[in-house]
């Protein structure tokens, strides 16, 4: 039906990995220390994958307002590492009702400048009339 505009994010640091395992609480070292991300095989540290989802739900609320999510779901594809600048592509592919309300279901994708899909998914938001 409708693509959205792309949002692109800056590109992800190390030191955003370390405050997000602070905002989050996940401290598992493959996502901050480097020597044991590559102990694990990882070649380094890898970005929190809810960070990656987080980035998505932000640019949910850019094309919507906030408080019409009603429903969003993601599958992750690939690792990211610091280094990588991601972009977020969007499209709505459905309107349906749900319980009277009418919604909107898009899809949402998220990438890096090469192509790589890091994040695939689904979301619901209420048609405002």
């Amino acid at each position: 039906m409708d693509n959205l505009e792309t949002i692109h994010k800056p590109t992800i640091t190390h030191t955003q990995l370390v405050r997000y395992a602070g905002a989050s609480g996940d401290f598992n070292p493959i996502h901050t220390v480097v020597p044991i991300g590559e102990k694990a095989g990882l070649g380094g540290v890898i970005a929190h994958g809810m960070l990656i989802m987080g980035l998505a739900g932000d640019a949910i609320g850019k094309w919507f307002p906030r408080r019409n999510l009603r429903k969003f779901n993601v599958r992750f594809s690939a690792m990211t590492r610091p280094g990588e600048s991601l972009c977020i592509e969007g499209s709505i592919i459905d309107e349906i009702e749900v319980d009277g309300e009418i919604r909107y279901v898009g899809n949402i994708t998220v990438k890096n400048r090469e192509g790589e899909r890091k994040l695939k998914g689904q979301f619901q938001v209420k048609k405002e009339i």
